[in-house]
């Protein structure tokens, strides 16, 4: 089952869709009276986003009461273990929030979700999203879920001004270069070269490192079955990792993504590499977002080494099975998954949208860069570990409790071991 899936995902690296077929429990109504849309949009942009969308959808559904059930907590980590709670006692909020990719298999192999391939139909969807990314949501041969946007999880976010201090031209472009800035800004000024939050932060920069160093297509072949962990190029990147840890802050567990993020426009730090969700928080309005000018406050770059690669995530929603008010998840779900929809959410939540017919002049500053380099000819893709497009939850999981003792021991090759067993684990 897990070799299908990622088989799937190979797919659609190439570009190829499959057939999809028909089908999907979608058809019919149900009670409208309210929708409960489970999230973990809860911080600033992100927040503004989901309020925009909600403000559309109370406007088309007058009838129809919106429960805002977002859980706080970086990259959706304490939602999820909230909704895993709700979903195995029968408790299912009307629609979740999941990651387009093998996270949505867990819910798909346990009955928890509904196909949704006549509801795309009745809306023309599948018109409406690039192939690579329905071939993402599909499995077996049906859809599951509605993507509202397009992340970029490989982004460095930089402070000119610390830069220059330090007497750094300009972003690093690869592994060996980012290491020697981060030892130029902790030796020039004092800053912090490398600010970084909670654990799931970690996660989120060793993906970066590996893609980094190991190339695209080495990367990419680290999640098919088979994927030698135990390789030098996987030492070396580690290695990598293990020095570049070094170089931020002591505190990182107190806070989540927002404080790190902060540390740069704010010049206590030199770089962060976080996905371009920040961007939204930089240049949002306060009080939820910092009002930064770009240029100024901060610049942006691919993060070292991954120029030209495009590490991509996508949030979706889904129907639950059983859904309490299955007609109000239809009406979310249509919102959701239309023009006006994405177009009202993705500018505040410092996204892409999903779909093709996207009213660029919205999308300013660093989201232009964004749509020119997703739909750039040749763009090469790989699909972020961390943020659900390659590993299932318990990869997932047992990746992270790999870094945390890391973390702890910095021993890399005990790290390079789990990550090793991870691997065989989860391979099927």
């Amino acid at each position: 089952m897990r070799g299908r899936w990622k088989a799937v995902v190979a797919v659609a690296l190439s570009g190829v869709l499959a057939a999809s077929g028909c089908g999907g429990g979608d058809d019919g109504g149900g009670d409208a009276s309210q929708v409960e849309v489970f999230s973990w949009w809860t911080g600033p942009g992100e927040a503004d986003g989901l309020k925009a969308m909600q403000a559309l959808f109370e406007q088309k559904n007058p009838g129809t009461t919106f429960v805002n059930a977002a859980i706080a907590g970086g990259s959706g980590t304490q939602a999820q273990a909230v909704l895993a709670s709700r979903l195995q006692n029968r408790k299912p909020p009307d629609s979740f929030q999941g990651h387009a990719g093998a996270e949505l298999l867990d819910y798909i192999k346990a009955g928890q979700i509904e196909p949704l391939d006549s509801f795309y139909e009745e809306n023309n969807l599948k018109q409406a999203y690039p192939q690579q990314l329905l071939e993402q949501i599909t499995y077996q041969g049906k859809i599951y879920s509605v993507p509202v946007n397009i992340h970029r999880s490989n982004m460095l976010w930089y402070n000119p001004g610390i830069l220059k201090d330090a007497g750094i031209e300009g972003p690093p472009e690869s592994i060996a270069e980012f290491i020697t800035a981060l030892k130029a800004v902790k030796d020039e000024t004092g800053k912090v070269p490398l600010s970084l939050g909670a654990q799931w932060t970690a996660d989120h920069l060793l993906e970066n490192v590996l893609l980094g160093d190991l190339g695209t297509d080495a990367y990419n072949a680290l999640w098919k079955p088979g994927a030698d962990w135990s390789s030098p190029g996987v030492t070396k990147a580690l290695t990598d990792f293990a020095e570049i840890i070094k170089y931020t802050t002591a505190e990182a567990a107190s806070t989540d993504w927002q404080g790190a993020a902060k540390a740069v426009v704010d010049g206590k730090a030199a770089f962060n590499i976080m996905g371009d969700w920040a961007y939204g928080y930089f240049t949002g309005p306060a009080p939820n977002g910092l009002a930064k000018k770009l240029g100024t406050d901060f610049d942006y770059a691919a993060s070292p080494g991954t120029g030209g690669t495009y590490m991509w995530l996508s949030d979706s929603f889904t129907l639950p099975k059983n859904a309490p008010h299955r007609g109000g998840a239809l009406a979310w779900l249509k919102v959701a998954s239309s023009k006006e929809g994405q177009d009202a959410f993705n500018p505040k939540k410092g996204s892409i949208p999903a779909r093709k017919d996207a009213d660029k002049s919205l999308y300013k500053g660093y989201l232009e860069y964004a749509f020119n380099e997703w739909n750039k000819p040749g763009v090469k893709l790989a699909g972020s570990f961390w943020h659900g497009v390659y590993a299932n939850k318990k990869w997932h999981t047992d990746i992270d409790t790999a870094v945390g003792l890391f973390l702890q021991s910095k021993d890399v090759a005990k790290l390079q071991e789990a990550l090793v067993g991870a691997a065989k684990n989860n391979a099927q």
